[in-house]
């Protein structure tokens, strides 16, 4: 569930919980208990919520960590291609040994 969906869900509680005191056949003291249950679940919601995507994030960072390791890796290893490759180039040659045909 992304920002938007729990605001639509906070929102909708809000509703909800308006409606029902508008239209309530309780007393007070049973419509403030039932005010206060609602509010604990959706503290207890919010948190679970706010816990998962935070698991999620890190699963995320991790991942992140992961691939960019792996291309550090083969950037590292295409230089140092580059550079072996650069000293074959350059060095000099041994001139080939007599009786071997180029």
């Amino acid at each position: 569930m992304d920002t938007k969906g729990l605001s639509s869900f906070l929102i909708g509680l809000g509703a909800g919980v308006a409606i029902g005191l508008l239209f309530a056949p309780k007393s007070g003291q049973e419509t403030r208990e039932l005010l206060k249950n609602k509010a604990g679940e959706g503290a207890d919601f919010v948190k679970q919520r706010s816990a998962e995507v935070k698991q999620q994030a890190g699963e995320w960072v991790d991942k992140g960590k992961e691939a960019l390791g792996k291309q550090k890796d083969t950037i590292s290893e295409a230089m140092e291609a580059g550079r072996q490759a650069y000293r074959e180039a350059v060095s000099p040659q041994a001139p080939p040994a007599e009786g071997t045909a180029q």
